[in-house]
């Protein structure tokens, strides 16, 4: 039996799973997907936004605020990058200016640094930047990372300390173990069985982090429809090229309206540059798919605030899924009719720069009696990301001559070794996958696409897991790499030839 289940291997799972990592609990991490962060947390803007959007008095004011401000030291501790890129929000007319009034005089209530300037002053130093803007206000805490890669690591150590984390398992069923469907206390054993499509889990408590199946997954347990109610948007995206010069280089936002903060140009920490997302609400919570009417519209829309894109070097195009409930807010509170049961639910952003605010308001302060386990004396962390390409020559070569690996580059777009490769799949909660590999060290990132490094790494992934090539996924089970041999070759003839 587990004293608590986490439903979701996102960004928001990964968070709280790593800060139960450092108590003595069995903490279990369960998600339908291939791999750790493959939803919401995968394909979004990566901005850590400053906290001067959203509405005051909620949950996303807090914990934007405050998450803004953990994020650099979470990043030096876990050795991801983290790069404070600032950003402007720009106005257009006079009626966006005042709504620049109103972000103003909120970023003054919560003490968040900005700077307003006039559009002119924008355009020195942002020389693209649209003819049509007057003024700009500048919040230089905003910052930029690769959120799949601070889940990963998160997770990763949270499994070196103790935690189990079950992928590709889908939760059919949760039954809540007392008769009267409120709960039990942690002392009166389990309280709750999760069942997926390959086993059931006991567990004393469950934290609900599902993104947009989350309203679901408390559905079950609950065993008739929740109290709130989850919409997912879609948001598309262009990715442009890597450029020695890049079209921007702070975060550019529009005033934000109704649907978000609108379409953005957003610079990444190695200089490709993001364009979207639109914002369109849909049925299905797998339409992760990309339109063409959406990527017009994204196209068109950052026209208002940026000119000279090279949409000549656009290299892909992605959609994710964000998971808007029907309260307006977070929905962060242990369930009222189920004692033990937590929804972390309605998460979209800026959940992103909210997360590890949200992992410490979960288990300091909503869940703080239940969860106040004993911390542990000795914690492991993880060891540091080889990076061949932020090496200087002589420690390339001292790192070749150790392990040859290293001298085998695989992808040439981001020059990414066989050693990088074959270390994350090694390593905990290590890739599985063509996109898991992709993830963690690169090979794919590039212009290419993965169109030459493909292949080597279907070859690595089959010898390190010891499978045939044939079974190689890109992600999920269904996602076939290799049918199998085209024809076969009769090593009689072959030699003859």
């Amino acid at each position: 039996m587990y004293d608590i289940i986490i439903i979701g291997a996102g960004i928001i799972g990964s968070f709280i799973a790593h800060d139960l990592s450092k108590r003595k609990c069995d903490v279990l991490v369960i998600d339908k997907e291939a791999d750790i962060a493959n939803g919401a947390s995968m394909a979004n803007s990566a901005i850590v936004h400053a906290g001067y959007d959203p509405k005051p008095g909620t949950l996303k004011a807090k914990l934007n605020v405050r998450g803004n401000r953990m994020y650099p030291g979470i990043c030096k501790e876990l050795g991801e990058p983290y790069v404070r890129k600032s950003a402007f929000v720009v106005a257009t007319d006079d009626s966006e200016s005042r709504i620049l009034d109103k972000l103003k005089a909120q970023a003054e209530d919560r003490e968040i640094e900005y700077r307003d300037i006039s559009g002119e002053e924008a355009r020195a130093l942002e020389p693209n930047l649209s003819e049509n803007v007057i003024r700009a206000l500048e919040f230089p805490t905003t910052g930029i990372i690769y959120p799949w890669n601070i889940a990963i690591a998160l997770m990763e150590e949270a499994v070196l300390n103790g935690v189990r984390l079950k992928l590709s398992e889908k939760v059919e069923k949760i039954d809540c173990l007392s008769q009267e469907k409120t709960g039990v206390s942690s002392s009166d054993g389990p309280a709750y069985l999760v069942t997926t499509d390959k086993g059931s889990y006991e567990s004393r408590y469950v934290i609900n982090a599902a993104g947009v199946n989350a309203d679901t997954i408390y559905g079950m347990a609950l065993g008739h429809e929740p109290d709130y109610n989850i919409t997912p948007r879609r948001g598309e995206y262009y990715v442009l090229d890597e450029m020695r010069e890049p079209v921007v280089s702070r975060v550019i936002y529009p005033v934000p309206g109704p649907a978000g903060k609108g379409v953005l140009v957003v610079p990444t920490i190695h200089n490709n540059i993001l364009l979207g997302p639109n914002s369109l609400p849909v049925d299905d919570k797998d339409a992760n798919c990309n339109t063409a009417d959406a990527l017009s519209y994204v196209k068109e829309s950052v026209k208002k605030t940026v000119d000279n894109i090279p949409f000549d070097k656009v290299i892909r195009c992605f959609a994710g899924l964000r998971p808007s409930g029907d309260r307006g807010d977070f929905v962060i509170e242990e369930s009222k009719t189920l004692k033990g049961f937590v929804n972390v639910a309605c998460i979209d952003s800026p959940g992103l720069a909210s997360a590890p605010a949200i992992a410490e308001y979960v288990v300091d302060e909503v869940m703080k009696d239940a969860f106040a386990y004993d911390k542990k004396a000795e914690y492991v962390h993880r060891k540091p990301i080889i990076c061949m390409n932020a090496l200087t020559d002589d420690e390339k070569n001292r790192l070749i001559k150790e392990n040859p690996d290293y001298g085998e580059i695989v992808c040439r777009c981001c020059i990414v070794s066989k050693g990088e490769i074959i270390d994350a799949i090694r390593r905990p909660a290590g890739a599985t996958t063509v996109k898991g590999v992709k993830k963690r060290v690169g090979p794919g990132l590039g212009r290419c696409q993965g169109g030459f490094c493909e292949p080597l790494v279907v070859d690595i992934l089959a010898k390190e897991l010891g499978i045939d090539k044939t079974e190689v996924r890109y992600d999920s089970k269904d996602s076939v790499m290799l049918m199998g041999m085209t024809k076969t070759v009769n090593k009689k003839e072959a030699v003859r030839s």
